[in-house]
């Protein structure tokens, strides 16, 4: 006997889509978070080497000022070894005494040394002066005559840079930076190129 009306027809919902890879979410964030922490530390590094570069070739080429590093002991407590100095020109008709002056002594080696002027024994336009390191307990052992047209007067200290210049100046982190520099760089680059791209979605 056959019956009234059909059967209600019952639609089954979707399947339910499979979880996401984690464990491959997880890997490409932490990429990620590399490559962008090496772009930041690469855009830093070239900052400090633009600032590093202007301040030690640029202005001194240009006769603004110079960059003294201090060696000794002799001018403690006003500046201590690893201290750098700037010295900037002045005419040498205005050397006075008090003034902390860097020049060239007049025996041995002829070094540059940064001390504290004592007395003008003749002025003019090539002075004579006698100088004296602050923690020395006589005054050095010459008379200096400056014989150019300009003076380097100390102007500020800044602690402890001057450490940092010897220490980079060693052979041992020379060839750590030729050779860890291009590292980084190559890593880098590595990392822009094994970083997985975004899955195209199609369209609807």
């Amino acid at each position: 006997m056959a019956t009234a009306g059909a059967l209600e027809h019952t639609e089954l919902p979707p399947p339910a889509a499979p979880p996401a890879p984690v464990l491959r979410r997880s890997g490409e964030a932490w990429v990620a978070r590399v490559g962008l922490l090496l772009r930041l530390v690469a855009s830093l590094l070239t900052l400090a080497a633009v600032a590093v570069l202007a301040a030690v070739a640029v202005g001194p080429r240009l006769g603004l000022y110079r960059m003294e590093t201090v060696l000794s002991g002799s001018m403690q407590p006003t500046f201590n070894p690893g201290d750098v100095i700037i010295v900037t020109p002045e005419p040498v008709t205005a050397v006075r005494p008090g003034q902390v002056i860097s020049y060239q002594i007049p025996i041995g080696d002829h070094h540059v040394e940064s001390h504290r002027v004592v007395r003008v024994l003749q002025g003019g336009t090539h002075p004579v002066i006698i100088t004296k390191g602050d923690n020395n307990a006589e005054a050095d052992p010459w008379r200096a005559q400056l014989t150019s047209g300009t003076a380097w007067q100390e102007r500020l200290v800044i602690p402890a840079v001057g450490r940092v210049i010897i220490w980079m100046r060693q052979p041992l982190l020379q060839r750590v930076c030729v050779l860890g520099i291009p590292i980084l760089l190559a890593v880098w680059w590595l990392i822009g190129i094994w970083r997985p791209r975004p899955a195209k979605t199609d369209p609807a």
